[in-house]
């Protein structure tokens, strides 16, 4: 835990000592009274909160610690790549959630295949928070306060449907932003962010880095800023991989598909793997 998070009610009010964050605070960091620590808004910015006070009763439950925090930074926003994700085990999907999160993906969608195995849909992971945990400790990690957005499929079809306006609707909103709050004109509705589509598969030709070698810096002009604002959405598929009609529907949505070699990799390897190589070529990482 590089930082610790709050939610805007959270921040203002005292600490209960026999919450984890607490706990983190006095037993793992030895901090004292007059110290400060890493601590953010979830969403929101990030800087430092002083300890103005450590009140420790007989009854750990009813102690608090107080502090004041002073924002510093943004967080460290993330970065415009959004995962699809058939649905792997559920020990599996833990772990891939924490380590996209801490990659600093935007967004995870998770969706039902053909070839999945349809009992982890039913995974509670979900209903009981602990998706989101996963998430929220991966985004801790990384020290950052934005938390991956996480969407549930049963179909990949409704799936890359989502993503598609989910993307159309941020795209509007940034151009509103830019804008000034205005309504953007239609060229500029038309001029949208670049944006790279990407299907992993172990059938394919060519290999995930010589496609963005030739692709990523013509997904826009070729500007630094441009480039680091070019979106890229990677669909990785669940254990037994893509079928011939799964495959033709991503085609459809104009998914390039790659391979990252011979080897066959677990969903959360491959997710983990693709999502380096991705950030790196688009100068993120």
């Amino acid at each position: 835990m590089n930082i610790c998070l709050f939610t805007e009610d959270e921040i203002v009010k005292p600490l209960p000592l026999h919450d984890e964050r607490a706990k983190h605070i006095i037993k793992i960091l030895h901090k004292k009274t007059g110290d400060t620590f890493a601590a953010g808004i979830i969403g929101g910015k990030a800087g430092r909160a002083k300890i103005t006070g450590i009140d420790e009763k007989k009854a750990a439950c009813t102690g608090e610690l107080r502090f004041s925090f002073t924002p510093e930074t943004e967080g460290k926003p993330p970065h415009p790549l959004v995962l699809i994700i058939g649905f792997p085990r559920p020990i599996q999907l833990k772990r891939l959630l924490r380590d996209v999160a801490g990659l600093g993906a935007c967004a995870v969608h998770l969706t039902g295949t053909e070839l999945g195995e349809k009992s982890y849909l039913q995974s509670t992971l979900v209903e009981r928070g602990a998706a989101y945990k996963m998430l929220l400790d991966g985004t801790m990690q990384a020290g950052s306060t934005h938390v991956p957005e996480l969407y549930m499929h049963k179909m990949l079809s409704d799936c890359l449907q989502s993503v598609e306006t989910n993307m159309a609707q941020n795209n509007m909103s940034e151009l509103a932003k830019n804008a000034g709050g205005a309504q953007p004109s239609v060229e500029r509705r038309n001029r949208t962010t670049g944006k790279i589509k990407i299907a992993l598969d172990n059938a394919a030709s060519e290999r995930l880095t010589s496609f963005l070698k030739k692709n990523v810096h013509n997904a826009f002009p070729n500007t630094e800023s441009t480039l680091l604002r070019t979106t890229v959405v990677a669909a990785i598929g669940s254990e037994r991989g893509w079928t011939d009609s799964e495959r033709a529907l991503l085609e459809q949505h104009e998914y390039a598909r790659c391979s990252m070699g011979a080897r066959i990799f677990r969903t959360e390897t491959a997710a983990t793997v693709a999502s380096s190589i991705i950030l790196a070529y688009l100068g993120h990482i």
